[in-house]
């Protein structure tokens, strides 16, 4: 089939390479490029970096409901459109362009963590099992019939990154799933239950910040789903100090209280109800390190209560 592929971050970059050996992709959309690094030079979205590998023309509107940009939209051959975290939304215009509508790919088992942060919201809760589901875009978000599904295990140790990456080559496996059954007329439409719908709002850095009060699991949770971005972070001394990994531990102290600090044992905080052993860190000004690295070279007191 031709295939109009919008899409902008890697997730989306592993589907645009899994599809271009068995389709015909004409065309991809995706955001435009933006600075980044400390010389705010531009950047070339890792979708854009794919569609340009394999010679594919890429457009990058800055918005893509302006009439102009719709209008060239209509212009190009296409019977399908393929949408994962394009990162805009789109009109119904542009929905009713292609002959068989708008695949979206999206992160999660619908109709459960519909928006734009489902993986960490999976994370975040707790869930012990996820997986991706393709539908038939609509004009409301994550609302449109879903087409395929496949499941996946969250195990203990993922964090919002590990999970994205494994999820992204199963993602492109029921993407092309969905494909095949469109071309071959064998796809089977099947409506949202919306009594069982949860839309999850969009993660912001402040969120990051580590209520010791909460239980070790949460805790846990909060770290693992917001590494690599955000992050969570707390306060020793007045200062910053993220935290990307953790675990759950035995110990007993005051919520926060500091109660190994040890360049052997490890630094292990207090919880609401039990404690936690902090395996990455990051200090102000610092890099990611395992605290028992860190602990050879800077003092904590055992004790202090983070904030």
């Amino acid at each position: 089939m031709k295939i109009l592929f919008m899409g902008t971050p890697e997730f989306a970059a592993v589907n645009l390479k899994a599809i271009v050996d068995k389709h015909d992709v004409v065309a991809v959309v995706s955001q435009p490029d933006r600075p980044k690094g400390r010389g705010k030079k531009l950047q070339p979205t890792p979708v854009k970096e794919v569609a340009l590998e394999y010679n594919i023309p890429v457009y990058q509107p800055e918005k893509i409901k302006d009439k102009e940009f719709v209008d060239f939209l209509k212009t190009i051959d296409a019977d399908v459109y393929v949408v994962v975290a394009y990162g805009q939304i789109l009109s119904q215009e542009i929905l009713d362009i292609p002959k068989y509508g708008c695949v979206n790919v999206h992160g999660s088992l619908l109709p459960k963590y519909r928006g734009s942060s489902p993986i960490q919201w999976s994370i975040l809760n707790g869930d012990k099992i996820t997986g991706v589901t393709t539908i038939l875009m609509d004009k409301n978000c994550d609302t449109g019939d879903m087409l395929v599904k496949k499941t996946m295990e969250i195990l203990p140790e993922d964090t919002y990154g590990s999970l994205h990456d494994r999820m992204a080559p199963i993602g492109a496996e029921v993407l092309l799933e969905t494909l095949e059954k469109i071309e071959n007329g064998t796809v089977i439409r099947e409506k949202q239950n919306e009594a069982e719908a949860v839309h999850v709002p969009m993660i912001f850095k402040s969120m990051g910040e580590i209520d010791w009060t909460k239980n070790s699991n949460e805790i846990v949770n909060l770290i693992h789903g917001l590494n690599p971005a955000p992050g969570a972070f707390t306060n020793y001394n007045d200062e910053v100090m993220k935290i990307w990994n953790a675990k759950e531990t035995t110990g007993s102290g005051q919520a926060g209280e500091i109660l190994v600090a040890d360049s052997k044992k490890g630094l292990v905080v207090a919880t609401g109800n039990g404690a936690i052993e902090i395996t990455e860190i990051q200090a102000k000004g610092g890099k990611k390190m395992n605290p028992k690295d860190y602990l050879r070279g800077h003092a904590m007191e055992e004790k202090t209560i983070l904030k």
